[in-house]
């Protein structure tokens, strides 16, 4: 099949659109860049008990249950985007500057000034804990 040049440019445009409208289902990675993703981290039952879950901080955030609160926070300090380590204490702690954020992403210790962003979280139909990662 010979197709025009400007078939093939319209063809490879419409491709790189598509790629770019991904969602990332049960943790698995996107490539993709500059778009935002929703990310299905699993049932809502599964972060039932109070804490910092930190399986995600690979994909930027961590899923967090404070009482009846659920949510997720990103895993990049806001004063050099270094990932940060989730402690025990369920605060979090920069090791590149020592940066340190309380449980509900307020900074405690700087020198970041600026609170971790809270990403917006939802619960689908199916009872799917889907969190919206905002574009890198």
């Amino acid at each position: 099949m010979d197709i025009s040049r400007r078939q093939f440019l319209i063809l490879a445009a419409g491709t790189g659109v598509v790629a770019g409208c991904r969602t990332v289902e049960d943790g698995g990675a996107s490539t993709t860049t500059g778009v935002e993703q929703i990310v299905n981290v699993g049932p809502a039952g599964h972060y039932a008990t109070e804490g910092v879950y930190d399986q995600y901080r690979s994909l930027g955030f961590f899923v967090v249950r404070k009482r009846e609160k659920l949510f997720a926070l990103s895993a990049f300090c806001t004063h050099k985007k270094c990932k940060l380590n989730a402690e025990k204490d369920h605060s979090f702690y920069c090791k590149c500057h020592g940066s340190a954020f309380n449980p509900d992403g307020k900074v405690t210790t700087g020198p970041a000034k600026r609170d971790l962003p809270i990403f917006p979280t939802f619960v689908d139909e199916n009872g799917q804990l889907q969190i919206k990662v905002p574009a890198k």
